[in-house]
């Protein structure tokens, strides 16, 4: 059963600022038994030359992908110098935000050797990789500076509960709100989800971008053509042919 203890984003000190230092504690006792876990799946499934099939998903069935992934990139920026990650996976690492939080973060870093952490990480990726999730590679470079308004957006990974990860559930369009200009104050974006036609408000920093049009996918193309027909149909209807008066 995968565990209920959300995972804290912010540090002990940040934790106690904001009078949250019991849910930075229940997550970084969790942080510390995914890490154990990851060891001990590693020596119970590391043949000497390669890792059993299927070990991977046993510690994301346990601690859940946002929890695995905060582990393992932590333990590699433990590492930093150490020339047996691939160059790959030291890139994918370093792009994740973990917090210093002086001895806390090497306390949740997996103690296993570089290299077959290394395979577990790749493992790892492939694993979501396989779930067809969109990214920032899929996403317009310059998005922080463009206006969201009548685009294709898709949400983060972080900001949906993992039970929902689909891609699916990621594509949304921006239909208005402050949150769609990059220079506005206001945040909120009302969007409509392109998988299933759920209306609600996001906050622009909640989107990792605008999707690029060679990767709007076909389902997504059809939902986009009904919502522009329903939209056509809605503004037809209001808009009254007006009489001609004859002199």
């Amino acid at each position: 059963m995968q565990s209920k203890v959300p995972l804290y984003p912010y540090s002990a000190k940040d934790a106690m600022k904001r009078g949250e230092i019991e849910k930075w504690r229940e997550s970084f006792r969790e942080n510390c038994a995914c890490a154990g876990g990851i060891d001990i799946l590693i020596r119970e499934n590391f043949d000497g030359m390669h890792l059993k099939k299927g070990t991977v998903e046993k510690i994301v069935e346990l601690y859940g992908y946002k929890r695995v992934e905060h582990v393992l990139a932590n333990t590699v920026q433990e590492r930093r110098g150490d020339g047996r990650f691939r160059p790959d996976n030291r890139a994918w690492a370093e792009s994740h935000y973990i917090p210093e939080d002086e001895m806390h973060n090497y306390c949740f870093a997996a103690r296993s050797h570089s290299a077959i952490l290394d395979g577990f990480i790749s493992n790892y990726r492939k694993l979501v990789m396989d779930l067809g999730m969109f990214d920032q590679k899929q996403c317009e470079p310059d998005s922080s500076d463009l206006d969201y308004t009548g685009k294709v957006l898709v949400l983060s990974p972080n900001t949906l509960k993992e039970e929902y990860w689909s891609p699916e559930n990621q594509l949304w369009l921006a239909e208005s709100g402050f949150g769609c200009s990059p220079t506005a104050r206001g945040r909120s974006i009302l969007c409509t989800c392109l998988g299933d036609g759920e209306q609600t408000r996001w906050n622009r920093n909640d989107f990792t971008g605008v999707l690029k049009d060679e990767y709007l996918p076909d389902w997504a193309k059809e939902s986009l053509k009904q919502y522009q027909r329903a939209e056509c149909k809605l503004f037809c209807s209001i808009i009254k042919p007006t009489k001609q008066i004859s002199s």
